[in-house]
């Protein structure tokens, strides 16, 4: 991948990361969705998951712009993401087990675009714009799924 340096530097960086955890959020909500039993649980996961792949869209659509192809969930953190998910699942697979791994995401999720939006502080605004709505969406699933844990 090309280094960036500057505003679209940043702008792009921010972007990439934000690629990174919609794909991971995809791929979180995919792996658990249909073990869910309840169904007001299940749709707020598929309505996140749809959340994501809009902002997914956006994300995508701007790096094209910049000719960048994105950047993929860092393998290392996707392998033990999955192990920890089938684990738990295996020794219980309730939906009480499911909202603890997805808050557990989530909280991940947010810290590190938190982290992402405050280092590259130089990204144009559309930019930060979506990763301050990727945060929020992630925010208001931890809340919404509070209920099931």
């Amino acid at each position: 991948m090309q280094e960036y340096v500057g505003k679209d530097g940043d702008t792009i960086k921010l972007l990439r990361e934000c690629d990174a955890g919609i794909k991971m959020g995809v791929d979180s909500i995919n792996e658990v969705v249909n073990d869910v039993h309840n169904p007001d649980f299940k749709r707020l996961l598929v309505d996140c998951r749809a959340q994501h792949e809009k902002l997914g869209t956006e994300v995508g659509e701007l790096l094209d712009l910049h000719a960048d192809s994105g950047k993929n969930p860092n393998p290392m953190a996707k392998s033990m993401s999955w192990i920890k998910t089938n684990a738990k699942m295996l020794a219980d697979s309730s939906d009480a087990t499911i909202a603890d791994l997805m808050t557990d995401g989530c909280n991940m999720g947010v810290k590190s675009l938190s982290r992402y939006f405050n280092q590259y502080s130089s990204a144009d605004k559309k930019s930060r714009d979506i990763c301050e709505r990727l945060v929020e969406v992630e925010l208001n699933l931890t809340n919404d799924i509070r209920q099931y844990l």
